[in-house]
């Protein structure tokens, strides 16, 4: 009956009113009194009532709380940003605006269709977002999320291996010689090792020169390294399936952006039709590098810097960071993935 409803006694200075309106919909009203007995405090006052009646620790663990869902929803808007999920999110708020709209302007019909339908939602969300569900599982498994290092080589050895791969794609380039030299951080691509022949040698700019050669039975794959090691080569990545991808880059820059989309490796590419060296990161193609540029790229992505901080501010500002590093870089060394480029040569089949 409308207007019916329960009384329940709150904290001694009030009551809170269930009742029900002319759907049968239930409502939550409720009624407080200060010490002085002033009525209508407001319903607010019952969350701050609580939060400060416990002292010092109650408001403390407020905080807490209302900081680690900040970080959460702040890391789920950075994990699904620029990418399809994005636009999913976007299909998913005016849903539930159609919902509230209709609620408030009594269309009845379209209000009772949209939540029939809302029931579905978790398993709908679960197909459409499966690859970013995937990447946000992955995401809080890397080591960098606790603030730790991916790299267990020192300095001087990680320099030494990213100045041979500098000195190959160099060498490469010159004699316009495609290749894919793909470089494991955090997230292991033992699935990607997995698809070519098993190495497992120190890097050697000679060594990948002769597996890059033209006429090499491995050549049209990838070469992917962990530490300073080269694990396989002649693997197989998976294709970048983004819609802003331009229809003017080809299979092996594809590749390259595919790789990096599903993990976080850095990927060197050489083209083989004009010898441009490019580097995909993050799902982006940074083109036209030079040697110079290359190699201070690379050494941002994989020595460990010196930082200071506690990690999760690390976690919360590094794409921030990534992004003043991309702006300080010099002018037409870095374009997005999406922006046209140079007709290249497709090779191989799905990572050349």
């Amino acid at each position: 009956m409308q207007g019916a409803g329960i009384h329940l006694p709150c904290h001694g200075a009030g009551v809170i009113l269930l009742a029900t309106d002319a759907r049968g919909c239930p409502h939550l009203h409720a009624r407080f009194r200060d010490q002085g007995g002033n009525p209508e405090l407001g319903f607010p006052n019952l969350f701050w009532g609580n939060v400060f009646s416990g002292g010092w620790l109650s408001v403390l663990t407020t905080l807490l709380d209302i900081a680690v869902i900040s970080f959460i929803l702040y890391k789920l808007i950075m994990l699904v940003k620029g990418t399809r999920a994005w636009q999913i999110l976007w299909g998913l708020a005016l849903f539930f605006l159609l919902i509230f709209v209709s609620d408030k302007l009594q269309l009845y019909t379209l209000n009772w269709l949209l939540r029939t339908v809302l029931p579905l939602g978790p398993v709908a969300i679960v197909i459409l977002f499966y690859p970013e569900l995937r990447h946000a599982l992955e995401e809080m498994g890397r080591l960098g999320f606790w603030g730790r290092g991916f790299s267990f080589l020192g300095k001087e050895e990680m320099a030494t291996m990213i100045d041979e791969v500098v000195k190959l794609a160099t060498r490469l380039s010159r004699g316009k010689v495609g290749a894919l030299i793909v470089i494991e951080r955090e997230i292991g691509l033992d699935n990607i090792v997995a698809t070519g022949t098993r190495l497992d040698a120190l890097v050697s700019q000679d060594l990948l020169h002769t597996v890059f050669f033209p006429g090499s039975p491995l050549h049209d794959g990838a070469a992917v390294i962990r530490s300073n090691r080269v694990l396989a080569v002649g693997c197989t990545l998976p294709l970048s399936d983004s819609p802003h991808i331009s229809t003017m880059i080809h299979t092996r820059h594809k590749a390259a952006v595919g790789v990096t989309e599903q993990s976080d490796a850095v990927v060197v590419v050489v083209s083989e039709e004009t010898g441009t060296i490019s580097l995909a990161v993050e799902g982006r193609l940074e083109r036209g590098l030079d040697a110079d540029s290359l190699r201070e790229r690379l050494q941002r992505l994989l020595i460990p810097q010196e930082r200071s901080g506690a990690p999760g501010y690390r976690m919360l500002f590094r794409k921030h960071s990534a992004q003043q590093e991309r702006q300080k870089a010099p002018a037409g060394d870095s374009r997005p993935a999406a922006e046209p480029a140079a007709q290249e040569t497709q090779t191989g089949s799905g990572s050349a």
